[in-house]
């Protein structure tokens, strides 16, 4: 998975990573080369007192040192750079998958799983490319060489790296693979940090209208902890991994001073090839350090890309149309014919042989009990959701082969729970209509019942909103929801319980101004408030996902149980007449 993210996204950068190579290709060989005119140094100059020689040769290793540290500092830049626009990208491309899923697919993950993984786990696969340009590329380059040129010094003592190196290998394998599930655990309990996280922010009112502080403190302190036990286990084995190394490197220093002083004494090496010799072995291990290091990072790593490769590979359940369909002019004809849906391994469709006629200039309302699937019916018509059976028709175009922004253009949508982005009241009102003028917007914040409240802002139309809406009232929320939608002026107006949370009197002026506003379109009104929808053209009513009745008020309330039962629960006798 990590080889076939990182080997996709980086294919448009296959000339940044040529010149990393050529760069760090270039300042090992530099780095290698250095050691030999030290040991020429020694051996020639020092040992012999030739001044010169040590002057001239010295000047060299000065001018193989620019060229290392000028071709370091560009690998290291263009390294960078490229893992900055591999990040960037992953994140684009996860991101923008997102935001083709369907509320299925978004439910599938969770949202803070999806934050994690377009974070959290799209850094460590940012961090892996930028260790693997600035490190990686060097260190079999490095290490190779050193093999090299030891071998080109001392054939004998260079027989010390055959017991050096594969302890070292064998260990750090050992050590490596005992952190990869590890790893894994560790991003599933970020995922769960991020979730209590999220879910006590949210709810920090509910949380103290209940006093449930300690409760939620236990909550998040046991993910912590769980967190942190993985954390600490992980830290345990990195710990012991650069101890074993330095121990391998210290012993085999030991061994070739040890040996190498023979070699010396018996007039097989030289001291300059001996001290070059220890630098070559240096050089080895610290390729090798520089692996391992590379090799911490990449179970972590791997476990990441295969969570973001998860997403990337997972397709919406609403698909746009091969061949969409572009109507020349919708007026808002809506028909559902025989729908039926269901959710990935239910037993029982949430809704079934659901079949009615919306049509503009009325208005059809839905009620029912809790659960009875009102808001998931209405929810397929904006392909929310698509529906398993049966067909949703706008203008006798079916939804899933309309043009998406042909539909997006003729349904206006209002959520059972209304959501404003962090900006303005005008930035909030404007994702209705992007080039909406001030006066349509005062003029849909009327009907909406929300300009005597906008007025009241200092700012006005530029007063501050909150993410989600936080700073205004759950009625005022609702009312910038409604104006929201009207300024789009779409064909077809589709609203969630979304009075729910107004006052009688209010609700009876939006309802009244609502209608003038929308007396050429399609309403269709999901509603527990029966005052709600009483004078609406149809009433449908849902129970268990099927309809159970259809009609007017008065129709219901004398022919429909369910109706009746709902009414009474909320009007009396006389009122529900």
């Amino acid at each position: 998975m990590l080889i076939r993210l990182v080997r996709r996204q980086l294919r448009p950068y296959w000339r940044q990573i040529a010149l990393v190579v050529l760069l760090q290709l270039v300042q090992t060989i530099a780095n290698l080369y250095l050691p030999t005119l030290n040991a020429d140094i020694i051996d020639h100059g020092v040992v012999t007192g030739d001044t010169g020689y040590i002057m001239r040769v010295g000047a060299g290793m000065l001018g193989v040192s620019l060229v290392q540290i000028i071709c370091s500092i560009g690998a290291v830049y263009y390294g960078a750079q490229t893992a900055m626009a591999l990040g960037r990208d992953i994140r684009a491309d996860v991101f923008a998958r997102v935001q083709s899923f369907s509320a299925r697919e978004v439910g599938h993950f969770g949202a803070p799983s999806l934050i994690t993984r377009t974070t959290n786990d799209v850094q460590q696969v940012q961090m892996l490319a930028l260790m693997t340009f600035t490190m990686m590329v060097s260190a079999p380059i490095m290490m190779v060489g050193g093999i090299v040129m030891s071998l080109r010094l001392d054939v004998q003592l260079s027989g010390l790296l055959l017991a050096v190196l594969p302890a070292l290998v064998i260990g750090i394998a050992l050590i490596v693979a005992r952190m990869r599930p590890l790893f894994r655990a560790m991003q599933t309990n970020i995922d769960e940090v991020n979730r209590v996280m999220r879910e006590q922010i949210t709810g920090i009112r509910v949380i103290r209208a209940f006093v449930r502080d300690r409760r939620e403190q236990e909550r998040f302190a046991g993910a912590n902890t769980e967190l942190t036990n993985v954390a600490l286990a992980v830290g345990k084995l990195m710990a012991g991994m650069f101890p074993f190394v330095m121990l391998i490197i210290n012993v085999s220093t030991v061994a070739v001073v040890w040996f190498g002083a023979h070699r010396i004494e018996s007039g097989g090496m030289e001291i300059g090839e001996l001290t070059a010799f220890l630098s070559y072995l240096m050089q080895i291990l610290m390729a090798v350090m520089m692996a391992t290091f590379m090799f911490v990072m990449i179970p972590r790593a791997e476990v990441c890309a295969e969570r973001i490769e998860e997403v990337l590979d997972t397709e919406s359940s609403v698909v746009p149309p091969a061949a969409p369909v572009v109507p020349s002019g919708l007026r808002g004809h809506l028909e559902l014919r025989d729908v039926e849906f269901s959710y990935p391994g239910a037993e029982e469709p949430v809704l079934r042989n659901i079949a009615f006629t919306a049509r503009p200039g009325e208005t059809t309302a839905i009620i029912g009990s809790t659960g009875s699937g009102k808001s998931t019916l209405l929810h397929l018509v904006p392909r929310l959701f698509d529906a398993t059976g049966g067909r949703v028709l706008v203008d006798d175009v079916d939804v899933r082969e309309l043009d998406p922004q042909a539909l997006s253009r003729t349904v206006g949508f209002v959520p059972q729970k209304p959501y404003l982005f962090s900006g303005t009241v005008a930035s909030n009102l404007r994702y209705g209509k992007a080039d909406a003028t001030d006066e349509e917007l005062w003029r849909a914040l009327e009907i909406a019942q929300a300009k005597e409240f906008v007025e009241a802002m200092p700012e006005g139309l530029d007063a501050p909103i909150a993410q989600g809406g936080t700073n205004v009232s759950g009625g005022q929320r609702q009312r910038l929801a409604i104006a929201r939608a009207l300024v789009a002026r779409p064909e077809i107006y589709l609203f969630d319980d979304s009075f729910s949370a107004l006052d009688y009197a209010t609700d009876a002026a939006l309802r009244r101004d609502l209608a003038r506003e929308t007396a050429d379109a399609t309403v269709v009104i999901v509603a527990q408030r029966v005052n709600t929808i009483r004078d609406a053209d149809r009433i449908l009513v849902l129970d268990d996902g099927v309809v159970v009745g259809t009609g007017t008020h008065r129709e219901l309330m004398s022919g429909n149980t369910t109706y009746r039962e709902i009414v009474l629960s909320q009007l009396t006798e006389e009122e529900a007449a």
